[in-house]
């Protein structure tokens, strides 16, 4: 594999397991020890990868040209065990997104000093890399917050119904998780106009970052 490739499933690597970590970090801040008991409150990779989903399957579909698509052990979270159950458990939800643009953030401004300073010409592949880490970033925030369950999303969705009231309707959108993968898999491979419509929230974040670190108009 070349620079451009090992690099990219790298940053990939970090992006997930760092997604995970911001889980574990926040319910354990917020009440819930067991992923800190299970040691995954940490930025090591190694205790959330999955060798299947985190590194295999990447690696393939990147290879192969197709759909990126990817995960990490998921962070187990005792919602009971959260001091305020349906309000924590959207926050430690909402924690993996905010990770994942905090992330995106710091690769474009790393990408922004390495050009400015004169280390990276814009067709260098250290850019290439950079540039896939933001973009993945902001992809992994952006699918992730799908009301899909079991995303993080579909959490902030079931605070919001709880909040409302709306008891049996959260009783059946609790009950779409049985099939979330399926559905999941479905919109990814299935449905035209979904990759459309996650690019048409990817890309304006993507631009918006990139201005943020003073390279609005320096890549093109």
């Amino acid at each position: 594999m070349d620079f451009v490739t090992v690099g990219t499933i790298l940053a990939l690597v970090i992006s997930i397991t760092s997604h995970e970590a911001a889980h574990a970090w926040t319910a354990d801040r917020l009440g819930d020890p067991t992923a800190r008991q299970l040691g995954r409150v940490t930025l090591n990779p190694l205790p959330h990868i999955d060798l299947f989903m985190t590194v295999l399957l990447p690696a393939m579909l990147y290879l192969s040209g197709g759909v990126l698509f990817g995960g990490a052990k998921p962070v187990p979270v005792a919602v009971h065990r959260l001091r305020r159950p349906a309000r924590d458990w959207a926050l430690v939800a909402l924690a993996g997104p905010g990770m994942n643009l905090l992330l995106a953030l710091v690769f474009a401004a790393l990408l922004s000093a390495l050009l400015h300073a004169g280390v990276f010409v814009p067709r260098d592949q250290g850019v290439e890399v950079l540039v896939n880490a933001v973009i993945f970033n902001v992809l992994l925030a952006v699918f992730n917050m799908v009301p899909v369950p079991p995303l993080d999303g579909s959490r902030v969705v079931m605070y919001g119904l709880h909040k409302a009231g709306l008891r049996q309707a959260l009783a059946s959108y609790v009950q779409l998780e049985r099939f979330g993968l399926m559905i999941l898999i479905a919109l990814l491979f299935l449905v035209d106009g979904f990759w459309a419509f996650l690019s048409s929230i990817i890309s304006p974040i993507y631009h918006f970052l990139l201005t943020v670190v003073g390279l609005g108009s320096y890549l093109g």
